[in-house]
């Protein structure tokens, strides 16, 4: 008997991405966490119509809540089904975790925030993480530090020539 071939389950592929959260906040913890999805909302994220533009966690009687996400719901896939495309979605975390987060996040200038939601298997994950906001002068000191490393990497090819 030849044997089945097993369908291969895409792994870590990036459904979208936060970019904004990295040049507006100073990032520190980070975790994964699971989401609950509506079946219109699985469909779209699989068409690629999500989006973490002004995406934040709010932590509300102990859950953890995503909000700001925006699932733009597919014609064919929600006909029949009343979307709310920003709506907001709980997440999936251990209760040590979200008190971590919590006790975090309460503290003067931090937030929580999506940085990218990607496929883990067949589930949809979210990583977030705890920011502190930027000062202007730290943007323009991170934006300094980048232009220096990509000089740096210019310079270094150049010699090994």
């Amino acid at each position: 008997m030849a044997k089945s071939k097993k369908k291969s389950k895409s792994t870590g592929s990036s459904i979208c991405e936060n970019r904004r959260a990295r040049h507006d906040y100073i990032l520190s913890d980070k975790t994964e966490c699971g989401l609950s999805l509506l079946g219109w909302e699985v469909k779209s994220i699989r068409a690629g119509k999500a989006q973490l533009v002004d995406a934040f966690v709010q932590i509300h009687r102990g859950e953890a809540f995503l909000h700001g996400a925006n699932i733009t719901p597919l014609n064919t896939a929600s006909t029949h089904v009343i979307c709310e495309p920003r709506r907001q979605r709980k997440l999936l975390m251990k209760r040590k975790e979200i008190d971590k987060f919590e006790m975090n996040a309460n503290a003067k200038g931090y937030t929580l925030v999506a940085l990218e939601l990607y496929w883990k298997g067949p589930y949809v994950k979210c990583k977030i993480a705890l920011g502190k906001g930027k000062q202007a002068h730290d943007k323009r000191e991170s934006d300094k530090q980048k232009d220096w490393n990509k000089q740096k990497e210019r310079i270094m090819k150049s010699n090994v020539r």
